[in-house]
């Protein structure tokens, strides 16, 4: 039986340098390795004829040179290497950077096949670094080739080889992981080929078949694992029936603002939960803005007149702040006693709060992940609500949830997620949608913009400023990098602080600094301290600063189309006009494709359909992101037919046999444990 727990470091052509790149990208095992799957494929299979080349296309000629190779030393570090190269139907110039070595490995009379990307200027055909080979070897050419996500410094040459050499270390002695009957009935590779196939396809009909079987499995475990959770949450004993006497509209009536209908329809729905026996397990998803917080209250209201206590969690200090003032504030007439619970306070102070729980002083109690701590003990916990689900996973809140007798549970997100797909994915937990906005907040303006307007962006920034507003400045990294071509914190805030606005006060924030050095600088930020700050994505979650009117998001084409929908969302939180910029680089289709997206739609669950089409869910419900379960292969926008195909078969499975106890379904027990028994992130 092979080990496929095996530290990647002992996988031939990996060593000591390599796997620190490789563990950057998550790989550490061999069955990670061998489950880094593809993103895309070249097709380095079929020549095209030279006069059929397409500008900005990769293909494949087959030609002879019709010149010697020259090399030409153009300074220090930099030669180019030139070649001409004919087929039956015309030439193409080739060129090479800093490879002097191919001198010695082009033979005038020989036919190559040459691979590369077409440029075609003035009728000249030229093409740029290609791979090559002689016309008989199929060594880079002639086969499908892999192309993975890869960090700097590792090659593709360099991952292909290595994947190659943990496949065959694996390759008819992995062990089943489906069972007989299913792979039969639906036709399906057994795991061994797929592996092999999905990397090194002999061809796109083995590979269409590789993906349906991975995917399939995929798709089936996670459902599984979904269907036996809800079962076992449908047939917990039965919960808190809150009393019928307390009206959430008493305070509904003193609010200083209207709650629009979707906001109403949605307070039904839950009050009408927190009033049953059956323990509420709800699923909030309202886009950013749309007004999640007032639910909370408005629900931790009923739980508190009706004699429980209220757990309310957040993914952030500053939100756990942020949510204690919206408490206070709404709930300061009603005798409610709210407090927070976050790692920067005193041990005293932490002590007295803690014992003031459990004598059942605090009626709701706001915090980040120390609410989980065992020391925190509720005298009469009665409701949980989860604030950016994502950030939480089941086990969390299970964890928060066993504080209590069977308390309800609120999970909030302003991530929208098709509703159709929704139903899918949360097996365990019922579905509200706030799906309109308050009428009061307007429309955040957004403009796409090149490289060639930064100056007039800048100009747009420094007269917001002078008329007193604040701006968030987003970048996709941290600091610089030489090998991707992409804004960083650190360079933006050195340039702006030292020049384009010096004259201004400019802060940087970022994930890598610690967590009071980051609050800090956004309480100064939303204390107006601060007039422009510079970030990466931390600033993305439930952040309000009302007086921030402006977001520039540089090198947008990295963020995912649901990402720029919600980092926009931090502005527009005031009474001012709001603008977001999206800074761009690069032309291809799919770029101006999102840009345009982004720029004509405020609506959250367009978005997030479009970016499910343009980028697949392998990024849209990354772990990272969002907290569902990690897709390596499946797209829930390609396969939402195979997803509800999966989901028949997994009911089916579960009605004959609810524990996947029968002897046929114990692989299908196996996988399930494996994959989500002690860290099912949903």
């Amino acid at each position: 039986m092979i080990n496929l727990e095996k530290e990647v470091q002992f996988i031939k052509g990996v060593g000591p340098n390599r796997v620190k790149l490789l563990n950057k990208l998550g790989i550490f095992t061999l069955e990670d390795l061998i489950t880094y799957y593809p993103r895309e494929y070249e097709d380095r299979s079929k020549p095209k004829n030279i006069c059929d080349l397409i500008d900005g296309e990769e293909a494949l000629i087959s030609a002879i040179p019709i010149t010697r190779l020259t090399e030409l030393k153009i300074r220090k570090n930099l030669t180019i290497c030139k070649l001409v190269v004919r087929d039956e139907t015309g030439s193409c110039q080739i060129t090479w950077y800093n490879q002097g070595y191919l001198k010695n490995s082009i033979n005038i009379h020989n036919r190559y096949k040459f691979y590369g990307k077409v440029n075609i200027k003035a009728g000249k055909v030229e093409m740029q670094s290609p791979v090559f080979d002689l016309e008989n070897v199929d060594k880079n050419t002639g086969k499908i080739i892999p192309i993975y996500p890869l960090t700097y410094s590792l090659s593709q040459n360099t991952i292909r080889k290595i994947i190659e050499e943990g496949i065959k270390e694996i390759y008819g002695k992995m062990d089943e992981t489906l069972p007989d009957y299913l792979i039969e009935k639906y036709n399906l590779y057994d795991i061994n080929t797929a592996i092999k196939q999905i990397h090194f396809p002999n061809n796109f009909e083995c590979f269409n078949k590789a993906r349906k079987r991975l995917v399939f499995e995929e798709l089936l475990s996670m459902q599984l694992a979904l269907i036996s959770l809800k079962k076992n949450i449908d047939k917990e004993k039965k919960g808190i029936s809150f009393r019928k006497d307390v009206y959430i509209s008493d305070i509904i009536n003193k609010l200083p603002f209207s709650l629009t209908k979707a906001q109403l329809r949605v307070l039904e729905e839950i009050e009408k939960d927190m009033e049953s026996e059956k323990t509420m397990n709800r699923l909030l998803q309202g886009d950013v803005g749309s007004g999640k917080t007032v639910i909370a209250i408005l629900s931790a209201y009923k739980a508190v007149k009706s004699g429980y206590q209220v757990a309310i969690m957040a993914p952030t200090a500053i939100l756990a702040t942020q949510h204690l003032e919206s408490f206070v504030n709404i709930l300061k007439d009603t005798g409610i006693k709210c407090e927070l619970l976050i790692s920067g306070i005193t041990k005293k102070k932490k002590e007295q709060l803690l014992e003031r729980l459990s004598n059942g002083e605090i009626d709701i109690l706001i915090g980040t992940h120390a609410i989980l701590e065992e020391n925190v003990v509720f005298k009469n916990l009665g409701l949980v609500v989860t604030d950016e689900q994502h950030r939480f996973g089941v086990r969390q809140r299970s964890k928060i949830v066993a504080k209590g007798s069977n308390p309800d549970v609120l999970v909030m997100t302003a991530t929208p997620i098709p509703r159709t797909l929704a139903l899918i994915l949360y097996g365990d937990l019922d579905i509200s949608i706030i799906d309109e906005l308050p009428p009061n907040r307007k429309k955040i303006e957004t403009y796409a913009v090149t490289k060639q307007l930064e100056q007039r962006v800048n100009a747009f920034i420094e007269k917001n400023v002078n008329q007193g507003r604040q701006a968030y400045i987003v970048c996709p990294l941290v600091e610089e990098n030489e090998e991707i071509n992409a804004k960083s914190v650190m360079e933006l805030a050195e340039n702006y602080k030292t020049k384009v606005f010096r004259n201004y006060k400019v802060e940087y924030l970022h994930g890598k600094m610690k967590p009071k050095e980051k609050d800090e600088i956004m309480d100064r930020f939303k204390n107006g301290e601060i007039d422009i700050l510079i970030s990466t994505t931390v600033i993305e979650v439930g952040v309000n600063v009302p007086n921030s009117n402006i977001m520039v998001i540089e090198n947008a084409e990295r963020f995912g189309l649901a990402q720029l929908h919600q980092l926009r969302g931090r502005v527009g939180r005031g009474e001012f006009q709001s603008y977001c910029i999206l800074k761009y680089q690069g032309n291809s289709q799919i770029i101006k494709e999102r840009m345009k997206v982004i720029s004509s739609t405020n609506d959250g669950f367009v978005i997030s359909e479009k970016d499910l089409e343009l980028r697949g869910s392998g990024e849209f419900f990354g772990t990272r992101q969002h907290g569902l379960p990690e897709f390596k292969i499946a797209n829930l926008f390609q396969d939402i037919n195979m997803l509800k195909k999966v989901q028949a078969i997994c009911n089916e499975i579960i009605n004959n046999d609810e524990n996947l106890e029968k002897e046929e379904n114990f692989r299908l027990k196996k996988i399930v444990d494996k994959k989500f028994g002690e860290r099912i992130e949903i």
